[in-house]
């Protein structure tokens, strides 16, 4: 690349993208670990996380002249509207399996998203899968049965993983929508909406239980709702103003392993050599195919 090219504005703009990015996906990586450390129930944590995330990313908006509810057409709630229930599914689903499977298997059976968001957007446009996304797959798929704590429905840790995979699913589908709206919508405008969303779909099923939440739990959810969500998601799908889902996905896929070196640090949670060896094959499975 030339030097000229390097500073032109397309260029700054994808770098500011990148950056935003990478620091979203350490946010990310706290998530699981906060998740781990709170008590309540995944919905209830979820609808916690929510509540904040509202009241901050409202009044930001608001300091900065920038009402997250004006301007805005039916497409664009529709599409709001859309992300945010799938948000809802993807964040009870993440913390259930961090609770039952602990960070290691959550965050390495929800790295395999970028896997799903390959093949949804071939499925979505209609492009056929290369040979390299299909070896992709296969490892992939290989390093989920490397996870596997225990071939049996009956182990909690199995459930955990397969609440991962979830998880992992619906977060493609979370890119690819957030991918269409990031263009129009700001990143902190949409993601207010997507937890009004997130608190309408929950509040129904949880209110009767945060009144019992401990205090220490609603610090740990503060702090979910306030970093890992109102500033890393609109760190996050305002980056994808400038970054395809793809290469988002790549970036992201470094998230499990801030979490399970957090988790070791933290907790003396070290990965055993089945783990590191699956989690190696999905994340590089990943990394590649999103490099091409």
């Amino acid at each position: 690349m030339s030097q000229a090219s390097a500073t032109s504005p397309a260029a700054l703009s994808r770098h500011a993208a990148l950056v935003r990015m990478h620091a979203a996906t350490v946010l990310f990586g706290v998530s699981g670990i906060l998740g781990k450390l709170c008590q309540s129930s995944a919905p209830v944590l979820v609808c916690g996380r929510a509540l904040f995330a509202v009241a901050a990313l409202g009044l930001l908006c608001l300091s900065r002249h920038e009402a997250p509810w004006r301007g805005l057409n039916r497409r664009d709630l529709t599409g709001l509207a859309l992300s945010g229930a799938l948000l809802t599914v993807h964040f009870v689903t993440f913390f259930q399996a961090i609770k039952l499977g602990g960070v290691a298997v959550g965050t390495l059976g929800f790295a395999c998203f970028p896997a799903f968001t390959t093949l949804f957007e071939a499925l979505a446009y209609r492009e056929r899968p290369t040979a390299a996304e299909l070896w992709g797959l296969a490892a992939v798929s290989l390093g989920l049965i490397c996870l596997t704590p225990a071939f049996s429905l009956n182990s909690s840790a199995t459930h955990g993983l397969l609440w991962a995979v979830l998880s992992g699913a619906v977060y493609a589908l979370v890119a690819i929508a957030n991918r269409r709206t990031a263009a129009a919508i700001s990143g902190m405008r949409a993601c207010w909406w997507q937890n009004v969303v997130i608190l309408a779909c929950l509040l129904p099923f949880t209110a009767h239980a945060l009144p019992a939440v401990p205090s220490l739990d609603w610090l740990w959810i503060a702090c979910l709702g306030l970093f890992c969500t109102a500033l890393a998601y609109s760190l996050y799908v305002g980056s994808l103003t400038a970054l395809k889902a793809r290469q988002a996905a790549t970036i992201i896929t470094l998230e499990p392993v801030y979490a399970i070196l957090m988790a070791w640090l933290l907790f003396g949670d070290a990965p055993g050599p089945r783990t590191l060896f699956g989690g190696a094959l999905i994340l590089g499975a990943v990394l590649y195919g999103n490099k091409r």
